[in-house]
């Protein structure tokens, strides 16, 4: 008979812009259908870590997955700033409450992001590994899921078993991680695999928006950690490239290896990644070409007027979803057959909402900007209403100005990433010539490897806001960037 194996699921994530104004309270994470536990929670992202590892989870036999509430991403989504305290205290505090009240369990599985930052707590996800702990007793296993924009350091694999980072940025294997988890965690409960794990961080900070796995070096990069893999049984290798727009103290590129009980192994594989990403510094911090939104507008419209249409003008410093700059430049170089996609405004959306607006109703209102200086100035914009309606917990509505252009108004920052998307708001896709989007590098999913856009332009304002490149415009407090490449000199290996 095949001992029974009874694994806790919890999930709580966010990606925190420490910088945005905007706290991420305890209501955000409230609204239909979050929080949620059981089948809800098992459920509510199928494609994705939970999917991945709820099916592999299942495939084992007398293995009883519990799914324990949590809460899911804020409505905010990543437009938000700190996690107020109050709000991870009262989650966790459910958390570990549903634990003591369902337990024991042999394991623990925590889908989580990895670059939360709430205030008052220094590590978020190691202090609710650290707490799990407590509660479950040292000999379950814990593993955990991360985004490879996780600001890690050794502390989660203190009081966790295992750790999981997706490789690709756009982040394709989120459900293979999830599988991963689920196979080893209960591979480690059954006695066939004793994790082993070293941890090595990397003085180097570099902005989202260069980190695009799918060229070289960051390329290169995750290839080297896929071919310690496939070369060594057993072996799993972590690289956060880590998100420096969140002011803590564990950011900066950490290399995670994991082996069956092989510590030298580990010691040596983390050892050569760690000393390929400082070798290569140079080249990964300048890996791709940044325009000024007035220059990238004017290359658009050059692209447009030689026929390399479709363009992707994507604007990677919008971090609220708020921000104006694109959309002002855009009227004002004039282009034409333009999708902007999407202006955030919750005062907005709010008000045409109670106003029951609906397609063909003329439109004139100041809309974006006023959250911060990041997001620049309301701007004016005068058209009609092509659809206005609810949709993914938002209120949406489109708007036809100038010459063939449509400008998509949002409750809530949207990263635009997939065309279905656009298409499932009733856009005729072949109508525009350029796709004003707000996005980092995830557009690239939808937009770049399906060879859909034939020009790229990557923008951000003038100014050094919230996603820029120079980070040392950013006012950290907990962060001395000087210990890190390329703002001093730090040793390495020290």
């Amino acid at each position: 008979m095949v001992q029974p194996i009874r694994i806790a699921v919890l999930h709580f994530s966010h990606e925190t812009v420490t910088f945005l104004k905007n706290d991420t309270t305890l209501e955000d994470f409230i609204y239909p259908g979050s929080p949620a536990k059981g089948e809800a929670l098992l459920n509510f992202d199928p494609a994705y870590f939970m999917g991945g590892f709820v099916k592999v989870a299942r495939e084992f036999e007398a293995v009883e997955l519990v799914g324990i509430e949590s809460p899911l991403w804020p409505k905010t989504y990543m437009g938000s700033g700190w996690v107020t305290e109050q709000a991870y205290e009262t989650f966790v505090g459910r958390m570990i409450e549903g634990l003591a009240a369902e337990g024991p369990f042999d394991g623990v599985y925590l889908c989580l992001h990895g670059a939360m930052a709430v205030r008052g707590v220094a590590r978020p996800e190691a202090e609710l590994a650290r707490r799990v702990r407590e509660v479950v007793g040292p000999k379950a296993f814990i593993a955990g899921t991360f985004d490879l924009h996780g600001n890690e350091d050794e502390a989660f694999l203190k009081s966790a078993d295992m750790a999981f980072c997706v490789k690709y940025f756009p982040h394709y294997d989120g459900y293979l991680q999830g599988e991963r988890a689920a196979r080893m965690l209960v591979r480690a409960i059954r006695g066939d695999y004793r994790p082993a794990h070293v941890t090595r961080k990397v003085p180097i900070i570099s902005p989202t928006v260069l980190q695009w796995t799918g060229a070289s070096p960051w390329m290169d990069l995750i290839q080297r950690a896929l071919t310690w893999e496939a070369r060594e049984v057993d072996v799993y290798v972590n690289v956060f490239f880590g998100f420096p727009f969140a002011d803590v103290v564990d950011v900066g590129m950490t290399i995670q290896v994991m082996t069956n009980g092989k510590a030298e192994l580990a010691e040596k594989i983390a050892r050569d990644m760690a000393d390929t990403a400082w070798r290569e510094r140079k080249a990964l911090l300048n890996s791709a070409k940044v325009h000024r939104i007035p220059d990238g507008v004017r290359l658009a419209k050059q692209a447009a007027a030689a026929g390399a249409t479709p363009v992707v003008l994507a604007d990677y410093s919008d971090r609220s979803g708020s921000a104006t700059f694109l959309l002002k430049e855009v009227v004002a170089q004039d282009l034409s057959n333009t999708l902007i996609a999407t202006i955030a405004d919750r005062d907005a959306t709010a008000k045409l909402k109670a106003q029951g607006a609906k397609a063909g109703d003329a439109f004139a209102m100041e809309i974006g900007g006023r959250v911060d200086e990041s997001a620049g100035a309301p701007l004016r914009v005068k058209g009609t209403i092509l659809m206005a309606g609810e949709g993914q917990g938002q209120f949406w509505v489109t708007i036809s100005f100038g010459r063939g252009n449509v400008l998509v108004l949002s409750t809530y920052l949207v990263q635009v990433m997939e065309l279905s998307e656009l298409k499932q708001l009733g856009l005729d896709i072949d109508a525009f010539e350029v796709f004003a989007i707000k996005s980092r590098v995830h557009f690239r999913r939808g937009f770049h490897d399906n060879g859909f856009a034939k020009t790229i332009l990557l923008v951000e304002p003038t100014e050094p806001f919230l996603g820029t490149v120079h980070l040392d415009a950013l006012p950290y407090e907990n962060v001395d960037l000087k210990r890190f490449y390329p703002y001093g000199e730090p040793k390495f290996p020290n």
